[in-house]
């Protein structure tokens, strides 16, 4: 191959992630770019998320704005202006025959798959990934989630640490038993998910509603938490847009929770039909529906969030950082203010609810730099 060329390829978002969408390209052919610019968007089976060029250089597109590729496969190429055309052509032309599906790529998905496991005689999904001498992550997704919601950066931030995913009790492949709904109960049941682990003490990363169990669980057993990164979390405020959770839970069908969804986002091309129906599919599993009511009627009785949690960070025992998207339409960002002067607070501007899937690449980085400290 030619070292004055770099193949820009469909890129692995998750380790589970096969293929992906080119859903557009963000740069014309023929113009220049720097490593980090956004080159292109990848629709993926939950979201759209932004393409970072790997390199400098021109850029020539070979692949074509809608097209379906497996990960791997060239999608472009960077050059510098003189390399003439016809190294050009010859380098994509043997990348693309050369081009197979690695075999080792196709091992690491296999072992990224979650597994089921029994905690204390309750059924949880758990994706357990990574290794090293630092200190491990949780990952807590939020309400109606599930450990896919962390797809964009449960690898990445698994350099040189384990990190742990799961599906809290009544969503994803997880038992349907929440017990009260609070907080406090989900909160439990991740300290036992550590304890059967055989972790004594890990980061916290949660979104939305996790956001208000990572904070609960901090309050229950502080010594088990070494620090919380907290995106667009739960238990800061009373407010919540209950026309969303309302939503999620009565949505049936395409047509109706397509609309809900898009609160979830800034930008609303970014959900795509996939996600739509891994959500369905989810709502017709037995239980499912009665879990997220349950949890609703004790977080958000009368529209409202029942719990401030607050006082925990108040507490000054545990660093903290707080990530929201300054277009949240669930959760308003003024939540976060009039937090104590050692808790981090970054304001996302041109995002919306779940940053982590907007902002994959910036968020992995923030979180990244914040654990290792």
């Amino acid at each position: 191959m030619n070292a004055s060329i770099t193949p820009i390829t469909m890129p692995k978002f998750g380790l589970a992630m096969t293929e992906g969408k080119l859903a557009g390209w963000m740069v014309r052919p023929g113009s220049r770019v720097k490593a980090g610019d956004d080159l292109a968007d990848i629709e993926t089976s939950k979201i759209t998320n932004a393409y970072e060029s790997p390199g400098a250089g021109i850029l020539r597109q070979v692949a074509s704005d809608g097209e379906t590729l497996p990960v791997g496969a060239l999608i472009g190429v960077l050059a510098e202006d003189d390399v003439s055309d016809a190294d050009i052509d010859a380098f994509i032309a043997r990348f693309t025959a050369e081009f197979a599906t690695d075999d080792a790529d196709a091992q690491d998905a296999a072992a990224a798959e979650p597994t089921v496991i029994d905690v204390k005689g309750r059924a949880l999904r758990v994706l357990d990934l990574g290794h090293g001498d630092a200190t491990p992550v949780l990952l807590i997704h939020g309400f109606g989630g599930d450990l896919t919601n962390w797809m964009f950066n449960h690898a990445a931030l698994a350099e040189g640490r384990r990190v742990v995913a799961f599906d809290l009790p009544g969503h994803g492949g997880s038992a349907k038993d929440v017990g009260d709904g609070s907080p406090a109960f989900l909160a439990g049941v991740a300290i036992d998910l550590l304890d059967h682990l055989g972790i004594g003490k890990a980061h916290l990363v949660a979104h939305s509603l996790g956001g208000a169990i990572a904070l609960a669980l901090a309050g229950q057993a502080p010594d088990k938490v070494a620090s919380l990164a907290l995106i667009a979390p739960a238990g800061l405020g009373p407010e919540i847009n209950m026309d969303f959770i309302n939503g999620f839970i009565t949505a049936d069908r395409q047509k109706t929770i397509q609309p809900v969804l898009g609160y979830l986002v800034h930008d609303k091309s970014l959900i795509g039909r996939k996600m739509a129906d891994d959500i369905l599919r989810y709502k017709r599993l037995d239980g499912a529906v009665s879990a997220l009511m349950q949890i609703a009627a004790t977080c958000f009785p009368d529209g409202r969030q029942a719990d401030d949690l607050r006082p925990v960070l108040e507490r000054g025992d545990v660093r903290a950082l707080i990530l929201w998207g300054e277009d949240d339409e669930i959760l308003p960002v003024r939540q976060s203010g009039g937090l104590p002067p050692a808790v981090t607070v970054d304001i996302l501007p041109g995002v919306g609810h779940m940053p982590q899937m907007e902002r994959a690449a910036d968020i992995n980085r923030t979180i990244g730099t914040f654990v290792a400290q």
